[in-house]
């Protein structure tokens, strides 16, 4: 995809040799900008989506293709199985070393997390027992909901299940609230004055006709047989399988829903992301510089 004209100035605005970050709502266009400064400075581009980093997705997660991929150097997508336990934790782990790599970093997604984690420290929360994780997948939302604190529900988002569960998981095996164990979080790995800071900063209906368009040409470009091909593996308490259009896609191959169904319920989904997403980045990501694409 193109870079449009309106961010010029934003690669323009780019010190050379530090590492870059991108952080936006979904389908906002952070990749096309990665891939520019990737061009024009060199560099490796990172993944910082917790939907990308399953190696069962390419096309419905909207990963960069392969010709992108071509392009310049892409690290941390598509490197873990869907089985696989992939937290926060894991990424900041991964992420670390590429730091002080011999390529400069350009780490772009849609995360909020996993800048905040970089930028501003995260807590050493002890890992989640198996039999804990498996009671979580078995519980409801507004159940896991209620026995949070008060601060804790505050901080997260209420709406996304997965970080319902794990501030429920944290309460469940520590017996201390997740908002607690954020306050005693360690000093931050990477410096804000040590990199760019870009944030992508969107207005609704742009945002939304693109998520429309994106998930026709995902549809176009295979996403169903992505799905299709995940049938006999597929286990709706994973996260890689929560991913936005995996559930609704699969619902159709099992004969529930129509096609057209499944399209719509996507399409929603997806900009009820890409609402929260903005949201966050809006109150969190103040002091980023701002990226206007349309």
């Amino acid at each position: 995809m193109a870079l449009p004209s309106s961010l010029a100035h934003v690669v323009k605005a780019v010190p050379a040799g530090l590492p870059v970050l991108i952080a936006g709502p979904t389908a906002s266009g952070k990749s096309a900008l990665a891939l520019e400064i990737a061009a024009r400075q060199g560099g490796v581009i990172v993944n910082a989506d917790a939907s990308q980093v399953y190696d069962c997705w390419r096309v419905i997660t909207a990963r960069p293709s392969a010709e992108e991929e071509a392009q310049a150097p892409h690290l941390l997508y598509g490197h873990i199985s869907a089985q696989t336990p992939y937290s926060t934790g894991h990424w900041l782990r991964e992420v670390t070393p590429l730091l002080t790599g011999a390529a400069r970093p350009i780490i772009v997604g849609g995360t909020g997390l996993y800048f905040a984690a970089l930028t501003k420290g995260l807590a050493h929360i002890p890992e989640t027992p198996p039999d804990v994780r498996q009671r979580g997948d078995k519980m409801a939302t507004a159940d896991m909901l209620e026995t949070l604190d008060g601060e804790t529900r505050a901080r997260i988002d209420t709406q996304n299940r997965a970080r319902v569960q794990r501030a429920w998981e944290v309460l469940e095996n520590t017996g201390r609230g997740l908002a607690s164990w954020q306050d005693d979080t360690a000093p931050p790995i990477l410096s804000p004055k040590d990199c760019h800071r870009i944030v992508f900063d969107v207005e609704k209906d742009w945002l939304n006709a693109r998520i429309e368009r994106r998930f026709d040409l995902m549809l176009e470009g295979g996403a169903l047989e992505e799905v299709a091909a995940q049938r006999d593996a597929y286990d709706p308490a994973l996260p890689a399988h929560r991913a936005i259009g995996v559930p609704e896609l699969m619902q159709y191959l099992q004969g529930d829903i129509t096609l057209d169904t499944a399209r719509t319920r996507t399409v929603i989904a997806t900009r009820q992301f890409a609402k929260r997403q903005r949201t966050w980045m809006r109150s969190k990501m103040t002091d980023w510089h701002r990226a206007h694409p349309e």
